[in-house]
């Protein structure tokens, strides 16, 4: 679950396409000519995105030259807000590449996200590496306190005087022509370890031919590999990949333990098998170039780089707060895994929990302890009326309202779209969805703009996912973890979609990193509750409303397997800044430095970190040295949701607030300060441990 950007000085990290034949009615060379102003997917063709790339940065080169030849005194809208607005053409075009090349990628746009990388990431730092256009941003920042300035324009002026010294523009000569370089080595560094990982999931593929081997699979997961199996050429057996609509549900019912160590195997390997798509090197050169780069910015080393424009600040905060949830999670995931070797002692096979026997024996031991199988609740989980679950709670916190849209132009027949409106019919904005896997589709969960918000235009928001398919006639029915996904990933949406800002760089979800799960966190709150349940979870067959007794087994396991899930995810997360704290990187063996920091923490074998060093994709596109900041929004998450527990969860004046300091302030004050007008007090620890069990 991640949230992406349309960030241009981001752009490397990203995967493209396109060839150079440029045509006369390039769709992205104007405004959208389409209704509600939308991208024109049924006339975007792959020849017009290179064009297109191009133009733009022509065009933003001259709008950057008109401020600096500016014969006036420079003042925050001749500069700030000019810059602000410099690259509409830009703007237009990644928006819609970036999300494709994710969402729907090709080799062809692979080969021109290899080729573009550079290109991009010398214009980027052409912007900001440009002494005549920083004299005019630094002249408006001297003067920032005598300007009258409202908070968000101080919030702007402070953001982009601070992009700029972060990109170098006070570095000499030669320390910027070095920083040049490496963040062309990077842009292209960063494609290819993330392609590579998508090859990886793409290229696992476990043919099963025996029914023997398919014991304990629910009869929608055969069908589902069955249909699989077909489409890849293969009728008449069963296919299983990586993705996680069908590694999960593999892990969890499978019977047969060698074949859940192959999939596990391959799936904790990825980029780790000394073939094409190996990433070891891949991920030295990136940890290396990384401590290089900062160092140039006069930092010891890159996490303290990247936290510097962070709630967190430095990795002397984040450390400890990391360290001190593992005291909790540790002892707990112990405990869980001595409670499943109990049970596989029952069965008298002899064997000893292994990693990839957790999901199997915790849904074991979930139906035991709580009479609670997930074949049993998901049929209550049917896509579309989870999706119309999440819409209606939104509609009782703020008023809002969603309606499919006919005639859209999309990218996959799969993609569904819906106007936002607020109560009083005013429109929001535009939401995308895009909810199955498929070969071209990167794993997991995100969400993206294909317009920011900014004054009166309103934004164009999407949530793509990789949830289970559906069946024959069966319809797509969600499991737990799904449900929570798709709430999260429109708690995303949310805050992309309410924002009230007057900029685009401070509208929506460009806030800092450690903030931005905030929305997205708290929403899933919602997904479980029993109010909201009753509302959505009908059974896909007979209407009927999901049963007390299933919303009790429900709430009754939410801290079942919680040391687990905290354990994994604090794991990579401590990986995650082990990797960007290294202040020397020689002869760094990512594999060996691993197990040898998995080791000092007392990570036990039966668990891994959620991501390893090899296909940590979250670091690449993004969150480096920032992955802690899904836990640390859970502090703020847990704590926030008291506030709807204690005077009702859709109490108007709780979520009024929450919206009018949060959804709806983007980056336009200080995030802690805007959590402390909702909330009126810092967030406590209590509510998170108490939520996972570990109080």
């Amino acid at each position: 679950m991640r949230i992406k950007r349309t960030v241009i000085i981001l752009a490397a990290c990203c995967m493209m396409y396109s060839c150079a034949t440029q045509t006369e009615s390039n769709p992205f060379f104007t405004e959208f000519q389409t209704e509600y102003g939308v991208p024109p997917f049924d006339k975007i063709k792959l020849e017009h995105y290179e064009p297109a790339f191009l133009k733009g940065i022509e065009e933003e080169n001259r709008n950057i030259e008109a401020i600096i030849e500016s014969t006036e005194a420079p003042t925050f809208e001749n500069t700030i807000v000019a810059l602000d607005n410099s690259s509409p053409i830009l703007d237009r075009v990644s928006a819609v590449f970036f999300n494709m090349a994710d969402a729907e990628t090709t080799d062809s746009l692979t080969e021109l996200s290899i080729k573009l990388a550079p290109v991009l990431s010398e214009h980027s730092d052409n912007i900001v590496l440009n002494q005549e256009l920083f004299k005019r941003i630094n002249a408006v920042y001297q003067q920032k306190d005598d300007l009258n300035l409202t908070r968000e324009q101080q919030r702007l002026l402070e953001k982009v005087y601070k992009d700029f010294v972060r990109a170098g523009a006070n570095l000499p000569a030669d320390k910027q022509a070095r920083l040049r370089e490496i963040n062309k080595e990077l842009s292209t560094l960063g494609i290819t370890y993330s392609n590579n990982v998508l090859n990886e999931n793409n290229a696992f593929q476990l043919f099963v031919d025996k029914e023997e081997d398919l014991a304990g699979l629910p009869e929608w997961f055969r069908q589902s590999a069955a249909e699989e199996a077909k489409a890849a050429g293969q009728e008449g057996k069963w296919l299983f990949t990586l993705h996680s609509a069908s590694r999960l549900p593999f892990l969890q019912y499978s019977e047969n333990r060698p074949l859940r160590e192959k999939m596990y195997k391959a799936y904790i390997n990825r980029g780790n098998n000394n073939d094409q798509n190996d990433n070891k090197k891949v991920i030295t050169q990136i940890v290396a170039l990384r401590l290089e780069k900062a160092n140039l910015l006069g930092f010891d080393c890159y996490s303290n780089f990247v936290l510097d424009n962070t709630m967190a600040k430095n990795t002397a905060t984040v450390m400890p707060f990391l360290n001190n949830l593992w005291s909790y999670a540790l002892p707990k995931a112990k405990a869980e895994a001595a409670e499943l070797q109990k049970l596989m002692d029952r069965e008298g096979k002899g064997e000893k929990l292994a990693a990839w026997d957790w999901w199997y024996y915790t849904d074991k031991l979930r139906n035991e302890k709580y009479n609670l199988n997930e074949e049993e609740i998901k049929p209550y989980f049917k896509l579309e009326n989870v999706r119309e679950g999440a819409f209606a709670a939104a509609n009782k916190l703020y008023g809002i309202t969603l309606t499919k849209l006919q005639d859209i132009p999309v990218y996959h027949p799969d993609v569904e779209v819906f106007e936002v409106k607020s109560a009083d019919g005013k429109q929001l904005g535009i939401f995308y969805v895009d909810y199955f896997p498929r070969p071209g589709k990167s794993g997991g969960a995100w969400m993206s703009n294909y317009r920011e918000q900014q004054g009166d235009v309103r934004p164009i928001i999407c949530n793509v996912a990789s949830f289970t398919k559906p069946v024959g006639d069966t319809p797509s029915l969600l499991t737990i973890d799904e449900v929570e996904t798709l709430f999260h990933e429109f708690g995303h949406a949310l805050h992309g979609l309410l924002t009230q800002c007057v900029y685009k760089s401070t509208s929506g979800t460009n806030v800092l990193r450690d903030f931005v799960e905030l929305p997205s966190q708290i929403n899933e709150h919602w997904a479980t509750e029993p109010e909201v349940l009753k509302m959505y979870a009908k059974h896909y067959q007979t209407g009927e409303v999901i049963p007390d007794s299933l919303i009790n087994k429900i709430l009754a396991q939410k801290t079942f397997n919680q040391g687990f899930m905290t354990t994994e995810l604090l794991a990579a997360a401590i990986l995650d800044m082990n990797l960007h704290n290294l202040t020397e990187v020689n002869n760094l063996d990512v594999v060996a430095y691993e197990k040898e920091a998995m080791n000092k923490l007392g990570l036990i074998p039966e668990i891994a970190p959620r991501y390893c060093t090899t296909n940590f994709t979250h670091i690449i596109g993004g969150y480096a040295a920032g992955y802690y900041g899904y836990l640390w929004a859970n502090v703020l998450d847990n704590d926030a949701f008291e506030a709807f527990k204690e005077h009702g969860i859709f109490d108007k004046t709780t979520a009024d607030l929450f919206r009018q300091n949060v959804l709806e302030k983007g980056d336009s004050e200080d995030p802690m300060v805007l959590y402390k007008n909702f909330r009126g007090a810092e967030p406590q620890l209590e509510p998170l441990l108490k939520n996972r069990g570990m109080n």
